[in-house]
C-alpha cells in the first residue's frame, strides 16, 4: 500500500502562501536578493579563511565550515521556493521532495552540532588559553568537523527514511514552503505516533541538548571574562563570542519554533515564516555578523583586496 501511495510519478503541491498571491510576488524578490547576498557573503568568508595565512586557526576553520554549510543549506530549498513563488506551478516530484528532505535535514542537524563545536572552541580559547593549541590541534578540528557532518547525516538517514515510509494517499498538498518533517507528518493519512515521537526525541537531542551545552559554555566564558582585570582583555575575549552567540540565537530561536511548536493552525502558519527566516535570512546574516564585528576578518579582506 505504501509503495502505491508514494508513487514517484505523483507530485506534491506546496500550499505555502498561495492564499496570498501578492505576498508571494514580494517574497520572490526579497528571497532572490537575500539568496544573492548569501552566496556572495559565504563565498567571501570561505575564500578569506582559506587564503589568508593569519586566519589558519581553528576558529576560522569552523567558520568556513559554517559558511559552506549555510551555502548548501539555503541552496537546497531556495531555488524551488523561487519557482513556486513566481509561477502558477507549485509542485515538486516525490523524488525531488525526498532528496530535498534528506539534504535539508542533514545540513540542518549538522549546523546544530557545528554550533556546539564552535562554542567549545571559544570555551577552550577563553577559559584555557595556554592549552588551546594543544587541545584544538588541527587533527582534532578535523575530527570535530567530521563528527558534526556525520551526526547530521545519520540523523537525516533515520528521520527522513521514517518519514518517507508514511503513506500520502488522501491528498498531496503540503501546507509549507519546503519538504520538512512536520509538514509531511501532518500530510500523511496513517498513524504518525511513531514519527512524532521520533521527531520529539530528535529535537531534544539536536536542539535542546546542544543549546544547553552552548549556554553552559558561555556561562563558563562569562565567569572567566569577569575575572580578567584588563578592559582590553575583556573586550577581546568577548568580541568573537558575542558574534557566535548572536548566530546561535538566530538559528535556534527560529528552528525550535518550528520543531517544538504546539499543534494548532496559528502556530503552523507562523512556522512558515520561521522556516523562511532560518532558510533564507539567517544564512545571509551570518557572514555579516562575523565580518562586521571581527577586525581579523576585515583586516584579511583589506589584505586580499590590496593583493588583487
Amino acid at each position: 500500500m505504501t509503495i502505491l501511495c508514494n508513487d514517484s510519478h505523483s507530485d506534491f503541491i506546496f500550499l505555502g502562501f498561495s492564499d496570498k498571491p501578492y505576498l508571494e510576488k514580494v517574497l520572490f524578490w526579497v528571497i532572490l536578493i537575500f539568496y544573492g547576498l548569501t552566496v556572495s557573503g559565504n563565498m567571501v568568508i570561505m575564500l578569506v579563511s582559506w587564503l589568508d595565512p593569519k586566519l589558519q586557526i581553528p576558529m576560522y576553520f569552523f567558520l568556513s565550515n559554517l559558511s559552506f554549510l549555510d551555502l548548501c543549506f539555503t541552496s537546497s530549498c531556495v531555488p524551488q521556493m523561487l519557482l513556486n513563488f513566481w509561477g502558477p506551478e507549485k509542485t515538486i516530484s516525490y523524488t525531488g521532495c525526498a532528496i530535498q528532505l534528506y539534504i535539508f535535514l542533514w545540513l540542518g542537524a549538522t549546523e546544530c552540532v557545528l554550533l556546539v563545536v564552535m562554542a567549545f572552541d571559544r570555551y577552550v580559547a577563553v577559559c584555557h588559553p595556554l592549552q588551546y593549541v594543544t587541545i584544538m590541534h588541527s587533527r582534532v578540528c578535523v575530527q570535530l568537523a567530521v563528527l558534526a557532518w556525520g551526526t547530521g547525516l545519520v540523523q537525516s538517514l533515520i528521520q527522513s527514511s521514517a518519514t518517507l515510509q508514511l503513506p500520502f494517499c488522501s491528498h498531496r498538498m503540503i501546507n509549507d514552503i519546503v519538504c520538512e518533517v512536520p509538514a509531511l507528518i501532518q500530510l500523511s493519512s496513517a498513524d504518525t505516533t511513531y514519527n512524532e515521537v521520533l521527531m520529539s526525541i530528535t529535537s531534544i537531542i539536536l536542539l535542546v541538548v546542544p543549546l544547553i551545552l552552548i549556554l553552559s559554555s558561555y556561562a563558563a566564558i562569562a565567569m572567566t571574562v569577569m575575572r580578567i582585570t584588563s578592559a582590553a582583555g575583556q573586550k577581546k575575549a568577548l568580541s568573537t563570542c558575542t558574534s557566535h552567540l548572536l548566530v546561535v540565537s538566530l538559528f535556534y530561536g527560529t528552528v525550535t519554533g518550528v520543531y517544538l511548536q504546539p499543534k494548532n493552525p496559528y502556530a503552523h502558519e507562523r512556522g512558515k515564516f520561521l522556516t523562511l527566516f532560518y532558510t533564507v535570512v539567517t544564512p545571509t546574516l551570518n557572514p555579516l555578523i562575523y565580518t562586521l564585528r571581527n577586525k581579523e576578518v576585515k583586516g584579511a579582506l583589506m589584505r586580499l583586496g590590496r593583493k588583487t
